[in-house]
């Protein structure tokens, strides 16, 4: 792909060039993978095998994936336009070096598309095909509840991708937003964050992996089975917990770390890197998604600070992930490197506690509404782990995995099952259906038994609209104006072909925080094609 120079980013003015962005500022977001199945005309409900891409004939499940995106990105506004690899380094490890293409494993050379379907949303998002899954992967936000609202644009997208695909093959196309088969397949749901590259990584691993192996309590969403097959009867806090291996690597799909070291920031590498966080469960709960991606952005905030006081390193932090996901009265204590022992809702109240202090330092250089998100998120945050202390299913109308549990039991009781019973593993597959008229989880909504943080008209907003304050405006907006001359496009950059230029026209976005209505929006709506856009830009 031949490009030419590279034309101002947008948002760039002369002061901006010399004063960074406010750190008060984080950017972050959300990608998962959804599970996958379909089933030929005439076929019997299966209560098993519907997660990872089985099908019933004789359609991959890559293929069976390119077809949901295909039919999704063939029916909205835009065109579905390429990615641009040429940023991405999915081989390159933080702690400095990078692997030869030639011993890294197949999965981990992501940036190649393997010719399926692409597709950039106009709200700034990417639908397509990774690892055999449609993957939704949010835009860019600075807010844990415009995490929430992007996130949920995400399931929406699949249901209609879901629908549409169903009609396209003459087959039932079903997706479901969980994380395991539980047949010892398991796929992401992914956080991104973005800190500043001067902050040690020793210090990251030090300080945020006890964080991440101690929120599945707040965070897990529940699942039917123990072991990375199901091997044992029984139900766990996390759909994740039990698929993770190592506690520091580069993999994502094999040998699972708790924290990642891939070095691909997808901005200025010489001042950010994006840490990859692959714990997290699929969440369907509003206010687990806000509490997952909120307080993970405030001990971040901590930790880039240097203000974590106390040594919260745990003694073996794969085996008390393992361990915290099975126990869920959630007060067994896990054994911190020191040799003391605290329950998971202890450490995460330690990790808090950092986060309300670090919030009066520096309240004064956050805006109202961040004020008030965080205020917000500290309370909830605090009266989960009461709560989780004291009366764990008073949290079945806020939490995934006790909402979950509660289901189950009620089930185990009227019926008398075992957690061996195939109807609790096919009511754990239900919970995470996307299709509204199937989803258990859409069921307990439409009673009141789950509470909500965002409304649907806003959900649908952010299904076609970008977000306003980071470069995923730019991004959506022209997909949605200009989208037939958009070749190409990732996180760090949009490519067009302009007439009457001899060579493609890239646009950078190295900074997340550019791009954004404020600066461009007014320019982009009085562009009438994309000859005008680069003409603007020009300027």
């Amino acid at each position: 792909m031949s490009t030419n120079a590279e034309p101002t980013p947008p948002g760039t003015t002369p002061e901006a060039e010399v004063v960074p962005p406010r750190r008060a500022t984080h950017v972050f977001g959300i990608e998962t993978e959804y599970g996958i199945s379909a089933l030929a005309p005439g076929s019997p409900a299966l209560a098993g095998a519907l997660s990872t891409g089985y099908v019933d004939d004789d359609l991959h499940p890559m293929q069976l994936s390119n077809h949901v995106v295909k039919a999704y990105g063939n029916s909205v506004a835009g065109q579905p336009a390429g990615w641009d690899y040429e940023t991405e380094t999915p081989l390159r490890d933080i702690r400095g070096y990078e692997i030869s293409r030639a011993a890294a494993h197949p999965d981990q050379l992501t940036d190649s598309d393997l010719g399926m379907a692409n597709v950039i949303l106009t709200n700034g998002a990417r639908l397509y095909v990774d690892h055999a899954h449609p993957e939704y992967s949010g835009p860019e936000v600075t807010s844990a509840l415009d995490a929430v609202r992007y996130d949920k644009a995400g399931d929406a997208v699949m249901a209609i991708a879901a629908q549409r695909a169903t009609q396209s093959l003459g087959r039932s196309v079903r997706l479901y937003k969980n994380n395991t088969d539980g047949k010892g397949a398991s796929y992401g749901t992914h956080e991104n964050y973005l800190l500043q590259r001067s902050t040690p990584f020793d210090r990251i691993v030090t300080q945020f992996t006890a964080y991440l192996v101690t929120r599945q309590v707040i965070t897990g969403a529940g699942r039917v089975g123990i072991g990375q097959a199901s091997q044992q009867p029984g139900f766990q806090i996390s759909q994740r917990a039990d698929f993770f291996e190592a506690e520091v690597g580069l993999e994502t799909t094999l040998n699972r770390p708790i924290i990642n070291t891939r070095d691909e920031p997808h901005a200025d590498a010489s001042r950010h890197r994006r840490l990859h966080v692959i714990t997290g469960d699929a969440n369907l709960s509003e206010i687990a998604t806000y509490l997952k991606v909120g307080s993970a952005a405030w001990v971040l905030r901590v930790i880039e600070a240097g203000e974590l006081g106390g040594d919260l390193r745990l003694d073996t932090p794969v085996s008390a992930m393992r361990a915290i996901s099975h126990d869920l009265s959630c007060a067994e204590p896990v054994l911190l490197a020191d040799g003391r022992s605290f329950s998971p809702v202890d450490v995460q109240e330690a990790y808090l506690e950092a986060g309300r202090q670090h919030y009066e330092r520096v309240a004064g250089d956050l805006t109202e509404a961040a004020r008030i998100e965080a205020k917000d998120l500290f309370t909830r945050w605090q009266d989960c782990l009461d709560a989780l202390r004291h009366d764990i299913f008073s949290l079945s109308d806020q939490l995934d995995w006790v909402a979950k549990l509660k289901l189950m039991e009620s089930y185990r009781q009227r019926d008398g099952l075992s957690w061996a019973a195939p109807k609790l593993a096919l009511i754990d597959l239900q919970y995470a259906d996307v299709d509204p008229r199937r989803s258990l989880y859409r069921a307990l909504l439409a009673k009141g038994k789950m509470r909500r943080l965002v409304t649907d008209e806003e959900i649908e907003r952010a299904r076609t609209s970008p977000p306003d304050d980071t470069r995923a405006y730019f991004r959506g907006k022209v997909m949605e104006k200009f989208g037939a001359s958009v070749v190409a496009a990732s996180w760090d950059s949009v490519i067009f072909d302009v007439p009457d230029r001899p060579a493609l026209q890239r646009v950078p976005l190295l900074d997340p925080l550019r791009g954004t209505a404020e600066q461009v929006g007014e320019m982009l709506d009085a562009c009438d094609d994309v000859t005008d856009l680069f003409t603007a830009l020009g300027r």
